[in-house]
């Protein structure tokens, strides 16, 4: 049904800023005027992610065999639940770099031409040597095409066949980095369902602690982040909407997800608070990773239908994937939140930041953060109107590099404020609270909230309801010490 619709319509179709602080600040690149939040997708499979026909030498390509929907279909439904932009990922295999490069890039430039109105860019669920699936995102750009099948060809660990696993390896990934890092546009690298292959006996499994660490200090403008929110949330829904009460969410097995987020973003004082604490700037996403829609026996919602990563940013291919390896990000699951605003005021003068940005500032100096959320009147994809409950207000000490590469726990991680919404002010869809500090050390701040009563996430039970648990988190801003002059000469 899905399908006909979109043909139908696809045959329709083709016929605020402050006052100056007075204290030094540093933000990231400046924002052109028309920046607004852009929600999206960095993980939607299409059609080219195939299935193989191994009675062949080598094994053929069948279209269509892990997932199912045209490019253009996607991003109709991208736009139908409000997605400006979105990444087409599909998977490798045996010489996949052709079907990247002879079908599936014609088909995002036909896609491109019918919809204009969702940026969509060339991309790659990688089969990362010696670690698990990571989003690849080249930039728009007249040679796209032939840099992602350099990379693919080159570097999918699934490529080559005989498949005799000499690719598997961690070095060639870090080789893999190096390369994109020194690129004339780089692409960014987004590790995928980190926890996913974790088991109850061990928390990590293809994604370690010490790797994510070595794939950052390879190429900080390329490896920037992880997904915080992973896809297959439909996985606990029958076709009808009815719960399947033995399903896990996200089809977390061995560590299961905590208020739909992956355990090394969700678990306070974690894995991602552990590389914040070194001042990394690494980044938190949400994706879909949809392959085929609940509805039609899979397990997946459409991109956007359930999680998106909101991007401030102008509605640009450059200027948007820049905000995303800059970190101007949040996330939220089921329009918990669609909009975040942040105002900073120092020494009576404010002006606005924005997720991933850093400030310097005096120590011992007072602060107070605006945090404005809007808060939607309308109903989700569910047809119900959640409601934020709570919105949590958590800060980190940062304590430079970590001594070991495997650490995941960050000591001094802690909540400094639950707001909760009767605290709030409120004006339309409009939420507005206010947080006061003092600059004590170098720190960063991190906004979470919930429609929830539970103070921490907790472990997702087998077959929850996805809309009945809803998170946002942001990214952090940073604060630094700014060090005196007496200081400096020292």
């Amino acid at each position: 049904m899905h399908r006909l619709i979109f043909y139908a319509f696809l045959a329709f179709l083709v016929g605020c800023s402050g006052q100056q602080n007075k204290q030094n600040t540093n933000f990231n690149a400046p924002l052109k005027p028309e920046a607004q939040w852009h929600a999206g997708d960095h993980h939607v499979h299409s059609r080219f992610s195939v299935g193989w026909d191994r009675e062949k030498e080598p094994p053929e390509p069948i279209i269509g065999g892990d997932a199912i929907y045209p490019i253009p279909m996607n991003a109709l439904m991208s736009r139908h639940h409000g997605l400006s932009w979105m990444v087409t990922t599909d998977h490798g295999g045996p010489g996949h770099s052709k079907v990247t490069q002879d079908w599936a890039y014609p088909a995002l430039l036909r896609s491109r031409k019918v919809l204009p109105e969702v940026l969509q860019y060339h991309g790659l669920e990688l089969n990362s040597p010696g670690a698990d699936h990571a989003t690849l995102i080249v930039p728009k750009g007249p040679n796209e095409a032939t840099q992602l099948f350099r990379y693919e060809s080159a570097y999918d660990r699934n490529e080559i066949w005989p498949q005799d696993g000499s690719r598997d390896d961690p070095s060639l990934m870090l080789a893999a980095l190096e390369e994109m890092g020194a690129a004339e546009l780089p692409p960014i690298v987004i590790a995928n369902h980190p926890s996913r292959s974790g088991t109850s006996s061990k928390r990590y499994g293809r994604y370690e602690p010490a790797e994510l660490r070595a794939w950052n200090d390879a190429a900080p403008n390329v490896a920037v982040g992880f997904a915080g929110a992973p896809g297959h949330q439909a996985v606990t829904l029958a076709p009808n909407g009815d719960v399947i009460p033995d399903r896990p969410r996200g089809a977390f097995v061995g560590q299961p997800t905590m208020g739909g987020f992956d355990p090394m973003t969700s678990r306070l004082g974690g894995l991602w608070d552990a590389l914040l604490a070194e001042g990394r700037r690494w980044w938190i996403t949400a994706n879909s990773d949809s392959h085929v829609h609940y509805t039609e026996g899979g397990s997946d919602f459409w991109p956007g239908e359930y999680s998106k990563t909101w991007v401030y940013a102008a509605f640009d291919y450059n200027e948007l994937l820049d905000a995303v390896r800059s970190g101007r990000i949040f996330v939220a699951t089921g329009d918990l939140v669609t909009g975040l605003a942040l105002t900073l005021t120092v020494d009576g003068a404010a002006r606005e930041i924005w997720p991933g940005d850093t400030v310097k500032l005096r120590e011992g100096t007072e602060f107070s953060l605006s945090i404005t959320l809007t808060d939607p009147e309308i109903p989700n994809a569910a047809g119900h109107q959640p409601s934020l409950s709570r919105l949590d207000v958590i800060i980190g000490d940062i304590s430079g590099p970590a001594q070991n590469q495997d650490n995941d726990h960050n000591p001094t991680t802690r909540v400094a404020s639950r707001i909760h919404r009767a605290e709030m002010m409120e004006g339309g869809e409009r939420l507005t609270a206010r947080w006061e500090s003092a600059v004590r050390g170098d720190q960063y701040i991190r906004l979470r909230g919930t429609n929830t009563t539970e103070l921490e996430p907790l472990q997702d039970p087998m077959g929850e309801n996805p809309w009945d648990d809803l998170w946002f988190y942001s990214n952090p801003i940073f604060i630094e010490v700014e060090k005196s002059a007496a200081t400096e000469e020292r």
